[in-house]
């Protein structure tokens, strides 16, 4: 692959690299083994990931209480919430991303930049052995919760840290609700990967928010990549 000089390659993590439910259930499984420890109590896990695959996304961990006729006091919650954010998930790339990370990184300046509470997404980044996969890597939430995407500060500190005007850069993402709004109006490139399974495949969003292309596998990034920086 031909080097495209300064021009950065910036990967969204959950979603995009990896399948999130894989961390999701895998925090399930994290607060079972919790639950039945120190509280005696079987089965959440199982609970959970049911209310989860029919398409809940909110309250799981209440729902899954109630359905074990257990209460779900706030403290409680919050423990659990601990467990389920803290755990360390055991993760795979998808083989598309494990191959783009690979064929870019000697081509282009890679970037990682990634939403959502801080260690939980370190913990993500190092089962995954993504540590000293990129050039950069940006965790939104080291800048407060009020910079997670759409924020642009993430996106404004990426182009510093890799020393590339956004016109040199392209977002790779999964969620139109917030993956692209910043990135468009910093000038970026914004590409949309919809897998076939993907959790935001069908978000409808506004234009401003809209990716400028559209791929369902990043082993399309080669051929869009050439055309986007050098026109052929």
């Amino acid at each position: 692959m031909a080097i495209i000089p300064s021009a950065a390659l910036v990967f969204d993590l959950d979603d995009t690299l990896f399948p999130e439910r894989d961390f999701v259930l895998s925090g399930f499984q994290a607060v079972g083994d919790w639950l039945e420890t120190n509280l005696s109590l079987g089965g959440f896990a199982d609970v959970a990931r049911a209310i989860y695959l029919r398409g809940e996304r909110a309250r799981i961990f209440d729902l899954a209480l109630a359905q074990l006729k257990r209460e779900g006091n706030p403290d409680l919650i919050a423990q659990l919430v601990r467990v389920y954010r803290e755990h360390q998930p055991s993760l795979s790339l998808h083989p598309d991303a494990r191959w783009a990370l690979e064929a870019f990184r000697s081509s282009h300046k890679t970037g990682l930049l990634t939403d959502g509470y801080l260690e939980t997404q370190r913990r993500k980044v190092a089962s995954l052995g993504l540590d000293n996969a990129f050039d950069a890597i940006v965790y939104t939430d080291t800048f407060g919760r009020a910079h997670w995407k759409p924020s642009p500060q993430p996106y404004r500190t990426m182009m510093e840290r890799l020393g590339c005007p956004g016109n040199r850069c392209a977002y790779v993402g999964d969620n139109p609700a917030k993956d692209f709004v910043a990135a468009n109006a910093l000038g970026w490139q914004t590409i949309q990967i919809e897998r076939e399974d993907g959790e935001y495949r069908e978000v409808n969003a506004g234009k401003e928010y809209q990716a400028q292309h559209t791929i369902r596998s990043l082993f399309e990034l080669e051929g869009l990549m050439r055309i986007l920086y050098h026109g052929t």
